[in-house]
């Protein structure tokens, strides 16, 4: 309730304080400047005025006068997939920090004005330059955060290592990330591996260890995993630690945590894809972003860790102080973090999911010769019925 009403406040608080030129002379709202901008993000990864929230993307545009054509993704993945398959057209996107490696190894993000985006001055210097980005000129970080599991506490009495999600005594109630890196990730952490690492061996170990687990899941999903967790249809499942907040703040039987084996320490950055129409209109809306009041407001609904601290003073105390949003340094210092894979390994690990989530090259040829089978049946009727036409045509 405090974080609702938190909200509330900031909402009308970033109507009072707002940035210098931000908004027309007479303090009004900034006539139409006939420009739309294609932003496409994560699902339920912004502040959109529900729950007394800012809606973040309509005060843009009252403020600029810039409008917001907004759609969302379930996946990097997906993405990458509308990107490359080049019908999308989009000005401003929300990849996470290897899938930023990749679409910058393949061209596929602009330069950004940076004198277009002068709020990057509040992001602190442990987000800058990072791995994924190693000279900071493709991308702005967004939120940032480390994946965990969450449980039922009715059913599991606690979670410290990642081999739970293995455990029979769960079966039918144990959910799993429906992408291959995330759910490899979970792998190479049991196994002691580099979440990066080139090593085919390393690759195939993890993939065999993810066989292992398929008979005892109830499924492979994203964001489908609140609906699950909440309503008891399932016990555990991996997932992202900004959402951990919102499911424990609504469920009394649901816990989270960091298995000790290690996690994924991940960013997702604001990028302007290289073929934007309106690359200068798409650096305004990542810097009005930035600006920590806006940055507060829209973490504070969101419950994701914002990379700028001067953005916590409009957040709500408990949750700058709170562990699911701002862990330890000693969890931190058990965390990897994800950048783009080599071409040859990035196939292999798609090809290796593939076999994972089929149950492995032995079913899934079992699966191709029966539907070879039943295509044969099929041809041969399709004959067998132009011949017997043919005949009584005679």
């Amino acid at each position: 309730m405090m974080r609702r009403l938190v909200s509330v406040f900031l909402a009308c608080l970033g109507a009072l304080l707002l940035p210098v030129g931000a908004l027309a002379q007479d303090g009004g709202a900034a006539p139409d400047r006939g420009v739309t901008i294609n932003v496409y993000n994560w699902g339920e990864y912004i502040a959109n005025g529900t729950d007394g929230s800012m809606d973040v993307n309509a005060e843009f545009t009252r403020r600029t006068g810039i409008r917001v054509n907004y759609t969302t993704f379930d996946s990097n993945e997906s993405l990458y997939s509308k990107l490359a398959g080049g019908g999308a057209d989009y000005d401003v996107i929300f990849p996470s920090d290897y899938m930023v490696s990749k679409l910058i190894d393949e061209d596929m993000l602009a330069q950004l004005d940076f004198g277009n985006i002068p709020n990057f001055q509040y992001v602190d210097q442990q987000f800058r330059n990072p791995d994924y980005d190693p000279d900071n000129r493709y991308s702005v970080p967004y939120t940032w955060g480390v994946v965990g599991v969450f449980y039922n506490t009715d059913h599991i009495q606690e979670v410290t290592s990642w081999e739970s999600l293995w455990d029979d005594e769960y079966a039918g109630k144990i959910l799993m990330f429906d992408n291959p890196r995330d759910s490899f990730a979970i792998a190479q952490f049991l196994l002691g591996q580099n979440v990066n690492t080139i090593d085919p061996e390393d690759w195939q170990a993890a993939a065999e260890l993810l066989k292992q687990q398929r008979p005892i899941l109830q499924g492979y999903v994203m964001d489908q995993i609140f609906d699950k967790m909440e309503n008891g249809e399932a016990w555990i499942a991996p997932y992202y630690a900004g959402d951990a907040a919102i499911l424990v703040d609504n469920s009394e039987n649901i816990s989270f945590a960091v298995p000790e084996e290690g996690t994924n320490f991940f960013v997702d950055a604001a990028c302007v894809p290289r073929t934007s129409d309106h690359q200068a209109e798409a650096e305004e809306y990542i810097n009005f972003l930035c600006d920590p009041e806006i940055a507060g407001a829209n973490m504070d609904y969101v419950g994701y860790s914002t990379p700028e601290t001067a953005a916590k003073e409009y957040i709500d105390p408990e949750v700058a102080k709170s562990p699911l949003h701002y862990p330890s340094q000693e969890t931190l210092s058990r965390t990897q973090v994800f950048v783009n894979l080599p071409g040859e390994t990035a196939q292999l690990v798609d090809s290796l999911w593939a076999e994972v989530k089929m149950g492995g090259p032995g079913e899934s040829a079992v699966l191709v010769a029966i539907i070879l089978g039943f295509l044969g049946v099929y041809i041969a009727i399709i004959v067998y019925k132009r011949r017997k036409r043919k005949r009584e045509l005679a």
